[in-house]
């Protein structure tokens, strides 16, 4: 009896209409990595339990699937109502093994692993590597670090916090394996930014 009251609360709501959430959120990442280091808006309506972000649950329920296994970073792992909350709407199995993964959350963007825990792809397959989204809690334009790649017209610049101390020598790293290596999208409340592999660090502005 004393079990039965004592039942895990309902999970949280997804999307309200999945299909038109779903392809929103799709083309808000697609348009991040297309334009990389310049912030979009991603409005979403989600309630998901902490420390999921909304904007890390929405990018989630909009790629993962029962194909895309999902790792979480230890606040996120810690939680057993977030794991809950993203196989249920996303069907997608969650790895322990930070390479295994498809995409990775990351709740605490400051203590992100390294590049290498993640899938890199191959030469021949590139597009099996991991896409890391991580939570921030700033994203602008025009400050912080400067980048210059495609999807850029000269050089663009990214202020986001928190992030590694060392985030510039990481994506430097990343790019000299190109077609290998991961992408990363940072969120932050109302905006995503892409900083896909093909991009160059260049130092502040």
């Amino acid at each position: 009896m004393a079990g039965n009251a004592l039942a895990r609360a309902p999970l949280a709501a997804g999307f309200a209409d999945p299909v038109r959430d779903s392809q929103a959120v799709f083309r808000a990442v697609m348009t991040a990595l297309a334009r990389p280091a310049l912030p979009q808006p991603l409005a979403v309506a989600l309630g998901p339990p902490a420390p999921l972000t909304p904007e890390l649950a929405a990018v989630a329920l909009a790629l993962a699937d029962h194909e895309a296994p999902l790792w979480l970073d230890g606040p996120l792992a810690s939680v057993s109502a977030v794991a809950d909350f993203l196989r249920f709407h996303t069907g997608a199995p969650i790895v322990t093994d930070p390479a295994g993964a498809a995409f990775a959350l990351v709740a605490d963007a400051a203590a992100l692993p390294p590049f290498d825990a993640f899938a890199q792809g191959t030469q021949d397959y590139p597009d099996r590597s991991t896409t890391v989204v991580a939570a921030v809690e700033r994203l602008a334009q025009g400050r912080g670090l400067a980048f210059e790649g495609p999807g850029i017209r000269q050089r663009a610049a990214l202020d986001a916090a928190p992030v590694p101390a060392d985030l510039a020598q990481r994506l430097a790293r990343n790019r000299a394996l190109f077609p290998r290596g991961v992408d990363l999208v940072l969120v932050a409340p109302g905006r995503i930014a892409g900083l896909p592999r093909s991009l160059t660090p260049v130092g502040e502005p």
